[in-house]
């Protein structure tokens, strides 16, 4: 009877409650999340155009950037569209099989862009530190095995971390307190002992979180150093704002993150744990072109180029 229950709670869906229980915030961040959504579709597109469209962007440094925003698009896009259609409507449930295949999606992607944020350190620290070799280095083969690792290793842990959430019995367990199906949500409403779930959710998020953070840092360690012998101060500036803008993304991405997966089950509230996934999962994603836009003259530059060739080419004979 129990099991009976326990899988027919899981066949329901979910009542995905979100801010449902502030009204007119919930309208407000109707609006809000909606804008941010739409900017973070046009404003990462927008560099994947230029990255493929302009020759002088075909390196290493946009294949990634490239990436990051395609992860970006497909990360933003398996939450905001189902949270903006359940925040507009008075029945709140999700189903099973949208509930899966957000937990699944959401997962996979995020974890890939954790990797990939590492691997454009790495990047950065070969543009830096070893210039002369650098377009020996960063090979195209090289670059495809790297964004490829990235994104097969988001993959491998979705489909363990999610398959093994999947297995725990709800017993009748439907509201769902948060804003998007997500591993850590989805373990607290187990009715039974979680330890293991819980153990390999936090190997998971060291392995992702932690040691990419610290690969990170001690790269940019290296970068420091490599950038403070570069006699030249405009070389100098040049360097420590390419690398800033990625610094930026690093930080503001595994701020929130870490945040999430690596705190105490009761540490904050459920409406800061709404506010923090909110945050990585909308807003980072628009962030990202942002930071890269206003801070990359290279990126400003094939922008206004293409704006300006697609303005003027009607009005050629």
């Amino acid at each position: 009877m129990g099991e009976r229950e326990t899988n027919s709670s899981w066949e329901k869906g979910f009542l995905l409650l979100g801010f449902s229980d502030q009204p007119q915030l919930e309208r407000l961040l109707f609006v809000i999340i909606l804008h941010f959504y739409l900017l973070n579709l046009l404003g990462n597109m927008a560099i994947i155009l230029v990255s493929c469209l302009d020759p002088k962007l075909h390196t290493p440094m946009y294949f990634f950037l490239s990436n990051l925003s395609f992860v970006d698009i497909c990360f933003a896009t398996s939450v905001a569209p189902q949270l903006l259609v359940t925040m507009n409507k008075k029945d709140k449930t999700m189903s099973y099989g949208g509930c899966v295949a957000q937990l699944y999606v959401a997962m996979g992607l995020g974890s890939s862009e954790c990797i990939l944020l590492a691997v454009m350190a790495y990047d950065r620290y070969a543009a830096i530190c070893l210039p002369l070799r650098y377009m020996a280095v960063m090979n195209p083969r090289l670059c495809a095995s790297l964004a490829s690792t990235a994104w097969l290793s988001g993959l491998v842990t979705s489909l363990i971390q999610c398959s093994l959430t999947l297995q725990l019995p709800l017993c009748g367990h439907r509201r769902l307190n948060h804003i998007f199906c997500e591993v850590p949500v989805l373990i607290k409403l187990a009715c039974v002992d979680t330890a293991l779930n819980e153990v390999e959710l936090f190997v998971a998020s060291v392995v992702f979180l932690i040691v990419p953070v610290s690969f990170i840092l001690v790269t940019y360690g290296f970068i420091t150093q490599a950038v403070l012998r570069i006699k030249s101060a405009a070389g100098r500036k040049k360097a420590f704002g390419t690398c800033s803008s990625h610094l930026l993304v690093v930080v503001i991405f595994y701020g929130t993150i870490i945040f999430m997966y690596l705190q105490p089950a009761k540490s904050s509230s459920k409406n800061q744990g709404k506010f923090v996934s909110l945050f990585y999962t909308i807003v980072t994603p628009l962030l990202n072109p942002i930071i890269y836009t206003l801070r990359n003259k290279d990126v400003r530059g094939a922008l206004r180029a293409m704006i300006v060739g697609n303005t003027l080419r009607p009005g050629r004979p």
